[in-house]
């Protein structure tokens, strides 16, 4: 077994020490906004749709059913506060891809996928007409984003839009680890997450939503008009009803094996000085991505902190979602040490928060859809970290299915196909843990993939940090 750059060039732990010092556990970007409350629902009401879940795909789905009938009364649940999950903790990396990166659609839906590349651009750009349509403080710069090779068998992967080679990908962002890199420029947005989950809640109130937090759904039932009944004694009676829960346990038994929760960690800097800016030359601003099945992404925040994020995903017996799991030192001290070696001329940068999040991953990396109940209820789930953008996507495909149309995005292969469901535990523990240490000796191993991970990619499974 070899050894990757962050074996290599690994920084002394004093440096990591300093580093990680007064970090805060704590998420920035939440940190960093003015969250309007909103009530709970402590009675009962009607309307013709509720969403359950107030993240990006909820917040998404009813704006989107605001814009399409202003007349349709839209009721919006939050068991906590709005884009307090993973809508406010992501990097804000709002991609074009639907189908979590160029390769992993190929495989899967190779006659599609010059639609699917189409129809994600068309969702990009209609995300960003919404920023500006409704003036939405969020950040947003469509800076594009640059993935790079830090080991020699990645360079003949950076293929795509514009090849840099070593001299040219040094020159975007300097760092003694590139050696070759990819920048998509039109693919991808740069947005404060937490700012874009307030302001699509602003929207929405002001097209008419009811938004109600701290009202946790318990139960869903009917075999017509739905009823969905809340902690605390409230109901929503509704003609039609939108399941953007995620990570969360599904309010469907037939979604209760589709999802995993994985926890995705993260460190923020404090703010670069001009100098540090000038000692890595990021003056495009791209979101950038290294290129290892245990990859990192990192970006600069308005007011030039570096988010440095990724490369651990971890999966706890029982797929429980808990707060416990959020504190884990040796994941934070492994992105610090990482970071470090990325850019060693920052030894002196300190990091101010460190936080992680549980992402819904799914078998085949990217959300799938459907419809229950006779038609009445719709879901979209399993984003497994590219949601930003894809929640909006899923939210159109949510309200054509409770529509009933037929159209481009709902004759989809990947719309109408679903993903192999993982197994109960303790298999599922198990085979995810066997999965993760096949990639970490991958990424060891010059990619080489071994012969349990050629047998998930043949029959559609997968697992990615």
């Amino acid at each position: 077994m070899g050894t990757t750059v962050f074996e290599r060039f690994r920084p002394a732990e004093s440096q990591i020490d300093a580093a990680l010092r007064d970090t805060r556990h704590s998420t920035f970007w939440l940190d960093d906004v003015a969250r309007p409350e909103h009530p709970p629902l402590r009675t009962d009401v009607r309307a013709d749709l509720v969403v359950v879940g107030g993240g990006y795909a909820g917040l998404w789905t009813a704006v989107r059913a605001k814009e399409r009938d202003p007349q349709r009364s839209v009721v919006l649940l939050e068991a906590s506060r709005i884009g307090w999950a993973a809508s406010g903790r992501n990097g804000g990396f709002c991609e074009a891809s639907l189908t979590h990166g160029y390769e992993n659609g190929m495989n899967r839906w190779p006659d599609e996928m010059e639609q699917l590349e189409r129809l994600g651009l068309e969702n990009l750009d209609g995300i960003e007409q919404t920023v500006q349509r409704y003036g939405m403080d969020v950040d947003w710069e469509r800076t594009g984003q640059l993935a790079v090779a830090t080991e020699p068998h990645q360079i003949e992967w950076m293929h795509g839009e514009e090849f840099l080679d070593q001299d040219a990908v040094r020159a975007e962002v300097h760092s003694p680890t590139y050696l070759a890199g990819n920048w998509d420029r039109r693919g991808c947005a740069m947005v404060h997450p937490a700012k874009l989950a307030v302001e699509l809640a602003r929207v929405a109130t002001e097209l008419g939503v009811q938004i109600y937090e701290h009202s946790r759904v318990t139960g869903l039932s009917g075999k017509g008009t739905q009823t969905v009944t809340v902690d605390g004694g409230g109901t929503v009676t509704a003609d039609q009803v939108a399941l953007a829960t995620n990570v969360f346990p599904s309010l469907l038994a037939r979604n209760r094996l589709m999802t995993v929760p994985v926890y995705d960690y993260v460190l923020m800097t404090e703010p670069l000085t001009t100098d540090q800016l000038g000692a890595i030359e990021w003056q495009n601003r791209q979101g950038l991505a290294d290129s290892a099945n245990q990859f990192h992404y990192y970006r600069l925040s308005a007011d030039n902190r570096i988010l440095f994020g990724g490369y651990d995903a971890i999966y706890h017996f029982g797929g429980k979602v808990r707060a416990a799991y959020e504190e884990r030192p040796e994941s934070h001290r492994r992105l610090a040490s990482h970071f470090f070696t990325t850019f060693p001329q920052l030894e002196d940068v300190t990091f101010t928060h460190r936080w992680a999040g549980a992402i819904d991953s799914c078998s085949r990396f990217c959300a799938f859809y459907g419809v229950a109940r006779g038609g009445r209820v719709a879901y979209a789930t399993g984003f497994t970290g590219l949601g930003v953008g894809a929640s909006r996507f899923a939210a159109d495909v949510m309200l054509d299915k409770l529509a009933g149309v037929e159209n481009e995005r709902t004759q989809l292969e990947m719309v109408r196909t679903r993903p192999i469901p993982f197994p109960p535990e303790p298999a599922a523990a198990i085979g995810v843990n066997m999965v993760r240490r096949a990639m970490d000796r991958a990424d060891h191993n010059e990619g080489k993939r071994n012969l349990l991970l050629k047998t998930l990619d043949a029959i559609g499974m997968g697992f990615d940090s």
